[in-house]
């Protein structure tokens, strides 16, 4: 028997009619994002989209040669704050990890910074005795 030609009294009460067709697609959702490496300060969101925004965004990405990550998660964390603002701090490590990625696929990743030599206490400098 197809689902068609199923009797309503043959599903259980309060299931939904099931869609005829294929399932609608998705639509697509794009954050953009500035940083200047080498600042101390966060990454800005420039701009966002849905539908065909997002495509729109993605296309100027792709001519531009940005590469661009997916991230459903973060998208939608990051697609709900207004353009030109700073990315929350919440969305900073994940902010962190993509921003990782496009530098080490541009092959623009900076080296680790190496740490300095840590300085002495003041009150040891102060506390030595003296000939």
């Amino acid at each position: 028997m197809s689902a068609q030609s199923r009797s309503p009294a043959s599903k259980p009460a309060g299931t939904p009619p099931r869609p005829s067709g294929p399932m609608p697609a998705r639509r697509p959702v794009a954050v953009a994002l500035k940083y200047e490496l080498g600042t101390q300060t966060l990454p800005r969101i420039v701009a966002t989209g849905k539908g065909t925004v997002a495509e729109q965004i993605l296309e100027v990405a792709f001519a531009n040669g940005v590469k661009v990550r997916e991230d459903a998660d973060l998208v939608e964390i990051l697609s709900a704050i207004e353009v030109d603002s700073d990315i929350p701090v919440e969305a900073i490590a994940a902010v962190a990890e993509v921003l990782a990625y496009v530098y080490r696929a541009n092959g623009t990743l900076p080296p680790e910074p190496q740490p300095e030599e840590p300085a002495k206490p003041m009150a040891a400098t102060h506390m030595e005795d003296k000939p």
